[in-house]
């Protein structure tokens, strides 16, 4: 198929299939659910990853995966083979003179055990160290939450007062877990919840969190323990990327804050801008916190229209059901439907049959 045949997906949504990726945790029993799927089983594919146009890193992993595929009326296609085809109409002239790709990886996330500690690279780190243009800001947004062994959902974030390299470095060298959570504030969680995880910030996500993951698009991740809670034991390569346990270390940002300043510093309120009695549409992460990507929220109950975008950008239906009008044509949506939506389309309307909630991910300004 010759890249003028892809053309044509640029003025239409275009739908994802099913995008699961193997992690060194379990989990995923949540997005069984919200893709209605018969099983809800909890697995080592705890993670849907969409509009990726990477692959996932680790060792004997199957050839591409990670990448998002396209149903079309020509079979199944990669997103990046279909964007590569003419990134300039399908992410826009102005996009393309500043970004390589995309710019940004979303992920559904639901968690059976505590991820383990870990920290992604800021800009600067990814350059000088990784060569990569993209560090690994990302961000969340709990949509759900389940008690795991009688346990509250709750996410770890941000060193404590008073610790410094050394003593961080000793914790990792002894692997002592309890010590490095507990320099780790430990904030309980709820449904829409949503906080900013900079580049060098440590964290790790509880049991029990189903979330909406946005970020910078690598999958690079630093770790400091060598065996997840249930017992797998980590690479070294999955511990520090290759360049090894020192500079892993120096992957992290030792700035200590209190705990009233770490929520100040990392969650983020949701805010509507444009409500009605058929819609309410809110900005979550947007240019005052990054401009690495940017999250909305629709909640529709009627109708709603989105006008040309300057940008490309991605729906994805947490729940509910309608119909999408682009371009004079029909396109059914319902619960767990991943949309590209290209710089292309025009003016979209959205239609709910039943009572809808839609998430729209923006790439970076």
């Amino acid at each position: 198929m010759n890249n003028k045949d892809l053309q044509k997906y640029a003025k239409m949504p275009l739908k994802q299939s099913t995008n699961r990726v193997w992690r060194t945790y379990s989990g995923g029993a949540l997005i069984d659910k919200w893709k209605e799927e018969k099983q809800q089983v909890d697995n080592s594919f705890p993670e849907e990853w969409i509009m990726s146009t990477i692959t996932a890193r680790g060792n004997n992993r199957s050839e591409g995966e990670g990448l998002s595929e396209i149903e079309t009326d020509n079979g199944i296609i990669s997103l990046k083979d279909i964007i590569d085809s003419d990134k300039e109409l399908f992410l826009g002239k102005d996009f393309i003179k500043k970004f390589d790709s995309t710019g940004v990886l979303i992920k559904m996330l639901d968690s059976r055990e505590r991820l383990t500690i870990q920290v992604h690279p800021d800009k600067n780190y990814a350059k000088h160290v990784l060569s990569s243009s993209y560090g690994k800001t990302e961000s969340w947004y709990v949509l759900n939450t389940r008690e795991i062994d009688g346990e509250k959902s709750v996410v770890y974030m941000g060193f404590k007062k008073g610790i410094t390299r050394e003593k961080w470095e000793k914790l990792f060298l002894s692997q002592d877990i309890e010590g490095m959570l507990n320099s780790l504030h430990r904030i309980e969680v709820k449904p829409g919840d949503a906080f900013m995880i900079y580049g060098g910030v440590p964290h790790a996500i509880g049991s029990g969190c189903f979330l909406m993951e946005v970020q910078e698009p690598t999958d690079y991740t630093m770790r400091v323990e060598r065996i997840t809670p249930t017992g797998l034991e980590i690479s070294d390569e999955l511990i520090h990327q290759g360049v090894g346990e020192q500079k892993m270390l120096d992957c992290f940002h030792y700035d200590g804050y209190t705990y009233e300043e770490a929520l100040n510093q990392w969650k983020v309120a949701p805010r509507a801008i444009d409500t009605s009695d058929e819609y309410t549409f809110s900005t979550i992460f947007n240019d005052a916190h990054t401009n690495c990507f940017g999250l909305s929220e629709l909640c529709l109950n009627g109708e709603y229209s989105i006008k040309q975008q300057e940008n490309f950008y991605v729906v994805v239906i947490y729940y509910g059901e309608g119909i999408i009008y682009c371009n004079g044509k029909e396109f059914a949506y319902r619960q767990g439907d991943e949309f590209f939506m290209s710089v292309a389309i025009g003016e979209v309307i959205f239609k709910s049959k039943i009572e809808s909630k839609l998430l729209l991910c923006y790439p970076p300004s």
